[in-house]
């Protein structure tokens, strides 16, 4: 192509993008030479002869030190450098993801002399592209078209690919209709493939499908399409739609394009996302009967999601189906395992497996395999173990912020535990190490500190979290709500609720409902009332939690009647109530006297599928008892025996006050016949 062909294609680009002279282009890069860059020419020669010339002995090295000194070496040798050679072994360097020294490396074959050509400005185009800057990559162009010659499909690929990762989609879907309108590059399915694949990552998963429709005319290779299909099918799982993923997958079949394992594996999580385990193991079947062979992702993917569902005996089937095809077991398997086992409340086995691991060697643990293990430690309350591993974790020199959560979990653990103390002194220790604290760690923090009454540390805290630019989200904020309401201060409750509205911040429904229940706990059930109603004035549906904390408060108030209708409300809006809700209804309506309506409710309870726990039959032993129902009271307490649940410390302490006022009466000492022990 002549440069006077050329030109229309210049006009074509420069009225929409900005080309800066090419002069000094390379300098933004922080690590090229200070020296004054001459211009960046490009060599008309697209062949370019390898006689004659020497050729480094390596064209493709993997280390990166060996392929740079090379280049060096060839570069300047007495001989004439070889351009091609020398674009061969920065494609090497690029491969490695090291475009800075790909970059560095181009500006010094300008200093040298060597005339660039349009392969090795395309490279540099790749690099900025590559390190988020495609304004540089599109300066770069111009001295294509300054050359006469128009860019080849991959560079325009390249600039695509590079305006989709800094999220310029409009953009990238302008570069490319200008592309197929003027007819400057034929139709690539690696162009088409990179714009389905940007569209489905900017979540534009209907515009992927659009353009998935017009590849169809160009009669591509099944094989070259197949990525393009996979992009879509794992759109549309992330998105939920496993419907149409399905619907995609099953088009694929029809036209003969055989998926891939990549395609099977999106499927087989969104399969698993959504519930349909049964489904997602027949494709694994499916897919091993195509002689697509599942890798270790595919068997991690059903591993995970089994052990989330406590499906402990298909995880069993999943691993014996992985070693019989012979894919080892890698770390994420091994610690979705762990993970699993902590879920199933098998902490000893998880921690046993552990160390099992660390023993042997066969596999390294990561960060997140550490993270997990320490979690699930702290969540089995063993912080003790959780500190130790702590300990040998740091050896390892993983990066500060990667081990902030572990930090987190572990504080978290120590405030749950009334340790806070210890939890101050770790959250010090981190800050001393350079770790800087999230917001989970000031949030658990600032939670451990209200639950043991150091108000004004907690609120030190805040102003520090704040001034650290660590913006308190809604949980931290809820977290001083429930922790001022619960001591009764529900003006600076209200007044925390003002300020986090004043910092952009939208109090949660839990924020509401710890709200009402200050209000309950002082008996102002109007204003507790009040607070309900606004949550659904401000669109948020109250759950059983906000109905239970409003019912406690009209119950423990003495006001049975306004809980009934709240009660029958909460039904009818299609809530199901819970064993707290049926007890607390229980224990209003003993206190009322209501022993009939009590007993009925504890039928309906059973009826509804709801069962009765141990706090149930004490409450409404205690109810009875108080009532002076003692021969009711006793055949609740042999019921409950009966299930296996045993008369609290109250309930006891109730028993042996009556017995002692009332003397030898044949109810009350069958009673205590039922917490003694049996010979």
């Amino acid at each position: 192509m002549s440069a006077a062909s050329a030109a229309p294609v210049v006009t074509i680009f420069s009225s929409t993008f900005t080309f800066r002279k090419v002069n000094n282009i390379l300098h933004h890069h922080p690590h090229h030479s200070s020296h004054t860059s001459t211009a960046l020419k490009v060599s008309p020669n697209h062949s370019i002869t390898t006689k004659n010339r020497t050729q480094p002995k390596s064209l493709s090295s993997n280390n990166l030190h060996d392929a740079v000194a090379s280049f060096n070496r060839f570069l300047n040798s007495k001989s004439e450098p070889n351009i091609y050679s020398l674009t061969k072994l920065l494609g090497s360097i690029v491969k490695m993801g090291e475009y800075r020294t790909a970059l560095s490396l181009i500006q010094n074959m300008q200093f040298a002399g060597v005339e660039i050509n349009v392969y090795t400005v395309s490279i540099a185009i790749n690099c900025y592209c590559h390190l988020n800057r495609v304004d540089l990559g599109f300066a770069l162009l111009g001295s294509i078209f300054k050359g006469g010659y128009l860019p080849s499909e991959a560079t325009f690929t390249t600039l695509i690919n590079g305006l989709f990762a800094q999220h310029k989609y409009s953009e990238a879907n302008e570069l490319f209709i200008k592309l197929l309108r003027e007819k400057l590059i034929e139709p690539n399915v690696f162009t088409y493939g990179t714009m389905i694949n940007g569209f489905c990552k900017s979540g534009n998963t209907k515009a992927a499908i659009e353009l998935l429709k017009g590849v169809g005319k160009y009669n591509f290779e099944a094989r070259r399409i197949v990525h393009s299909y996979t992009a879509i099918i794992d759109s549309l799982c992330k998105d939920k739609m496993v419907g149409d993923a399905m619907s995609i997958f099953a088009e694929m079949n029809e036209k003969g394009i055989s998926p891939n394992v990549v395609t099977y594996n999106s499927l087989i999580r969104g399969l698993c996302d959504v519930g349909q385990w049964e489904e997602a193991t027949r494709l694994l079947r499916e897919m091993m009967e195509k002689k697509v062979s599942p890798d270790v992702r595919t068997f991690n993917i059903l591993v995970d999601a089994f052990y989330k569902e406590g499906m402990v005996q298909e995880v069993e089937e999943v691993i014996e189906v992985m070693i019989k095809s012979g894919e080892v077991p890698n770390i994420v398997t091994y610690t979705s395992l762990m993970k699993g086992l902590f879920a199933q409340g098998k902490s000893s086995e998880a921690k046993n497996l552990f160390t099992k691991l660390v023993r042997e060697r066969k596999v390294k643990p990561t960060v997140v395999t550490y993270g997990t293990v320490i979690n699930g430690l702290c969540k089995s309350g063993n912080t003790k173990d959780a500190i130790e591993l702590l300990r040998s974790m740091e050896k390892h020199n993983f990066e500060a912020p990667k081990i902030v959560h572990s930090y987190s979990a572990i504080i978290d653990s120590l405030c749950k535990d009334r340790m806070v103390s210890d939890a101050r002194s770790l959250f010090a220790e981190m800050i001393e190490k350079g770790i800087s604290p999230c917001v989970v760690t000031y949030s658990s923090l600032i939670q451990g500190l209200c639950n043991s009454g150091q108000w004004e540390e907690a609120t030190k805290l805040l102003r520090e979290m704040m001034e650290q630019n660590l913006s308190p989200n809604v949980h931290t904020f809820s977290i001083l709500v429930d922790a001022l309401c619960k001591e009764g201060k529900v003006q600076e409750a209200e007044d925390v609720i003002e300020f986090m509205i004043q910092r952009g911040v939208v109090p949660s429904l839990i924020t509401y409902t710890a709200l009402m229940g200050g209000y309950c706990l002082r008996g102002q059930m109007e204003e507790a009332r009040k607070v309900f109603e606004s949550t659904v004035n401000r669109g948020l549906e109250p759950d059983i939690i906000s109905y239970n904390t409003l019912i406690n408060g009209y119950c423990k108030n003495g006001r049975i009647d306004e809980g009934i209708h709240l009660f029958d409300e909460m039904i009818a809006k299609g809530l199901q109530p819970n064993v707290h809700t049926y007890t607390v209804m229980i224990d209003g309506l003993c206190q009322e006297g209501m022993f009939d309506e009590a007993k009925e409710l504890l039928v309906r309870m059973e009826e509804c599928g709801c069962v009765p726990n141990v706090v149930t039959y004490n409450v409404i032993v205690q109810g009875f008892l108080k009532g002076s129902q003692y021969y009711e009271a006793l055949l609740l307490m042999e019921k409950m025996v009966r299930r296996g649940f045993s008369p609290d410390a109250s309930t006891v302490s109730m028993i042996v006050d009556i017995h002692r006022k009332r003397g030898h009466d044949p109810t009350i000492l069958d009673m205590i016949q039922n917490f003694l022990p049996k010979e």
